[in-house]
């Protein structure tokens, strides 16, 4: 068992805590544990933990150990100086085909 470094610290602002950087899968493991938010616990803060878990024990990299640890932050809106992606409808127009008897 050995703590699995990211490369890119994450920084998060926690609710009451301010902020916190994360760089290790063992200190995100420790913030989901202790720091998350309760109603912030829900399907991709239990992929976080797991992950995070099996980097620690060798069975996932640290690449994906981030990313999880990313999108469940994203999710609980807590990654500083990131913001929430909009949901933008694009209206499609279909392509102005004459039919071939009308020609």
């Amino acid at each position: 068992m050995a703590d699995i470094d990211f490369g890119d610290p994450v920084t998060l602002r926690l609710p009451g805590n301010g902020a916190r950087k994360v760089a290790t899968a063992f200190e995100a493991l420790e913030c989901l544990e202790r720091d998350w938010p309760e109603w912030a616990r829900g399907r991709r803060w239990r992929n976080a933990v797991a992950t995070c878990r099996d980097a620690i024990d060798g069975w996932r990299s640290s690449t994906d150990a981030r990313r999880s640890f990313v999108r469940a932050a994203m999710r609980a809106g807590i990654v500083q100086g990131a913001r929430r992606a909009k949901l933008r409808t694009q209206t499609v127009s279909a392509p102005n085909v004459m039919s071939a008897a009308s020609q």
